[in-house]
């Protein structure tokens, strides 16, 4: 009889132990780096997305006003990426993603290169039409996508000309 109880709390104790999900939970600390914003400027609420490998779920951290984010990491391998705030940024391919690495002595982990970011246009993108308007192949910039619409007369019932006529067709065969 003891020993059938004692069958059956062990029994109970594997079950209750085997629900228990046994999962290490990686610290990540880290920051984002303004390039030409003034000291002390608010860099809160920017979005960070930290993907792991062999892991499904992706990971989001905001930063607070002086960019500092924290974060629970579901394994150790990992990456981070900028990928917004409040306002437009302007970010490198270089410096847009970044592996995420131990630190020595503490059980927490960081970016192993800061995430930078602009608020404007970096002057050295801007000599190269990616910030700005793009260049078409001849090395002309791109004019406006205005449309040209045409004053018709409401009575006729027709749309606005803009829906059916992008542009001026040229008459005639050179």
């Amino acid at each position: 009889m003891a020993a059938k109880m004692v069958i059956t709390r062990l029994i109970l104790c594997a079950l209750a132990l085997s629900m228990i999900e046994f999962s290490m939970c990686h610290l990540l600390k880290s920051s984002v780096t303004c390039l030409d914003c003034q000291t002390g400027s608010d860099l809160a609420g920017i979005k960070i997305l930290v993907k792991c490998n062999q892991v499904k779920n992706l990971v989001m951290a905001t930063t607070n006003e002086h960019g500092v984010y924290e974060t629970q990491l579901p394994s150790s391998n990992c990456q981070a990426k900028i990928l917004g705030g409040p306002k437009q940024l302007y970010i490198s391919r270089n410096s847009m993603v970044t592996s995420i690495k131990k630190v020595q002595e503490t059980d927490s982990y960081t970016t192993s290169q800061p995430l930078s970011f602009y608020t404007s246009c970096p002057l050295s993108q801007n000599h190269d039409g990616k910030c700005g308007a793009h260049n078409d192949a001849t090395g002309r910039n791109i004019g406006s996508s205005k449309t040209v619409d045409l004053p018709l007369p409401k009575e006729w019932g027709f749309a606005p000309s803009s829906y059916y006529v992008p542009l001026f067709p040229i008459i005639g065969i050179p």
